[in-house]
């Protein structure tokens, strides 16, 4: 009976980890063991940083309002406490979006917090 070797199996699996690791820098992208290393390591980056993507926006949005609201005389947490009293439920990406490109929109909402503080 002939001797099994894991030839095909094993070539594809390499080449599946080769072909995910192209482009990576240097021997990364080219040698097996650092490729699947680079791969897993790369793997647990895109993971850890879908989560810190959302925490980045956020922060981005707050500090564009904050620059926003600090113009109409306001500070950043007065003008969320008076959106919430006025049952104003407009998310900050929406808020910082009209700050940029409606100020005229984004003041009328100003005044509203205003009025309800």
């Amino acid at each position: 009976m002939p001797r099994a070797v894991d030839g095909t199996r094993r070539k594809s699996r390499r080449k599946k980890i080769l072909k995910e690791t192209k482009g990576f820098y240097g021997r990364r992208s080219t040698l097996h063991t650092t490729a699947k290393d680079a791969l897993k390591k790369s793997l647990q980056y895109a993971y850890r940083d879908r989560k810190n993507k959302k925490r980045e926006f956020r922060r981005l949005w707050i500090a564009r309002i904050s620059a926003a609201v600090r113009e109409e005389g306001l500070s950043y947490s007065r003008f969320i406490n008076g959106l919430n009293k006025a049952n104003v439920e407009i998310n900050r990406k929406v808020l910082s979006n009209l700050a940029i490109e409606d100020p005229k929109a984004f003041k009328a909402v100003v005044e509203t917090a205003k009025k309800h503080l």
